[in-house]
């Protein structure tokens, strides 16, 4: 047992004097705990004014003491006195929220559903598929036979109770005639005129025309069918503009307006910009998606643009401005976000709100303006007030000035 005592006295014996010998700044350690080592190195007993020299880099294992002196809290202590050695970055203004790029469906400005007008046999069809079309033109006819006599027979009635008024009114003048005569001859007349526009609506709806001026889609029936005023014909699409619906999110409904510029991208015209403008805008945002829903009118007049397309629509706005840091400047604490400032060879704390995180840096919302310099390296070592300098003017190659969208990270 008295052996295995002296050998645990002699291992602790040597572990101490390695410790003073080979770990720079022991003998201070031990001083400051009431140690005192007369046996300990010169170098190690030194005073504390020497310590700034150990900030400037190639300084050996002196700069990991220095970041522990530098490490206190705001009211000095450790590191009071010292002039750290940091890196920094300028803040530069970045804009967020400047433009919106959505994904919308086109569809023609106009698109009419042709339908037949009465039933019947599908006589002709006189246009085909892809036509362009003026409004009121004629597209196809149903048989019209009996129509087509009816409307005769309308009008040889129609002439017949004329002639029978003309006649009556001229007896009448000559007191020939009762005004009980005028009246029935009167009251035949209307009844024949109507009788006769009857027949030739009825002729009419015989002929199957176009309401808008377009282009012909595809015929749902054929010469020889029978149809009904529920039968689809074919569609006719004004397509000299395209109609691209899209949807925006909640917080630019106050910012899109009717008649604000875009510009739009067709899936099938990769690359080809189109410029246009705001149509229409809905009045009330949608609560399942908190959106807006947004019409663009886009330019079509060489007719390479197609109802059904997708399109990518991008707008521009003014955006907002926020300083824009390295991420490396960000540092937390219990009370949150927080950067090194650097004040005429002093660092100031402030504190930050995050606003956005991209690939070249965060932008802020501090009390920051551009140009600032905030600390990205060295930050461990510093504390409220603290004096630093920059690495290029401890001769580190200029280091300390890369923007903050020059990182890396």
């Amino acid at each position: 047992m008295i052996r295995q005592l002296l050998v645990s006295l002699v291992i602790v014996g040597a572990a101490a004097a390695a410790y003073v010998l080979l770990v720079p700044g022991a003998a201070q350690t031990l001083a400051r705990f009431g140690v005192e080592l007369p046996f300990a190195p010169q170098a190690a007993t030194g005073t504390p004014a020497a310590a700034p020299s150990t900030g400037a880099p190639g300084g050996g294992q002196a700069a990991p003491a220095g970041q522990r002196q530098g490490g206190g809290s705001p009211g000095g202590g450790r590191g009071a006195g010292r002039t750290m050695v940091v890196v920094a970055a300028p803040v530069v203004m970045a804009t967020i929220n400047d433009k919106l790029t959505a994904i919308g469906e086109g569809a023609a400005t106009r698109s009419v559903t042709v339908m037949s007008p009465a039933s019947g046999t599908l006589a002709e069809l006189l246009v085909k598929p892809g036509d362009t079309v003026a409004a009121g033109a004629v597209i196809g006819r149903l048989d019209a036979d009996a129509e087509s006599i009816a409307a005769e027979r309308a009008r040889l009635a129609f002439s017949d109770a004329q002639t029978t008024l003309n006649r009556t009114n001229e007896l009448a003048k000559a007191n020939n005639a009762t005004s009980v005569q005028v009246a029935a001859a009167q009251l035949g007349y209307e009844n024949a005129r109507l009788e006769l526009q009857n027949a030739e609506l009825a002729l009419q709806k015989r002929t199957i025309t176009t309401p808008i001026a377009g282009t012909v889609g595809l015929f749902q029936v054929t010469a020889g069918n029978t149809v009904t005023t529920q039968t689809v014909v074919t569609t006719i699409e004004d397509t000299s503009e395209i109609r691209v619906s899209f949807w925006v999110p909640e917080r630019y409904a106050t910012s899109v307006a009717v008649g604000m510029p875009l510009t739009a991208t067709a899936v099938a015209l990769p690359g080809e910009n189109i410029a246009g403008v705001v149509g229409a805008v809905d009045n009330r945002i949608d609560t399942a998606s908190r959106t807006l829903k947004v019409e663009a009118e886009i330019p079509n007049g060489d007719g390479r643009l197609k109802p059904g397309m997708s399109f990518s629509v991008a707008l521009s706005f003014s955006g907002e401005q926020f300083p824009a840091v390295d991420p490396l400047a960000i540092q937390w604490s219990s009370n949150g976000a927080y950067l090194w400032k650097l004040n005429d060879g002093k660092v100031e704390r402030v504190p930050v709100e995050i606003i956005q995180r991209n690939s070249g840096g965060v932008m802020v919302k501090a009390e920051l303006q551009p140009g600032d310099q905030v600390v990205t390296q060295g930050v461990q070592q510093l504390a409220p007030g603290a004096s630093v300098r920059l690495l290029d003017e401890a001769g580190g190659g200029g280091k300390g000035q890369k923007p903050a969208e020059g990182n890396p990270s």
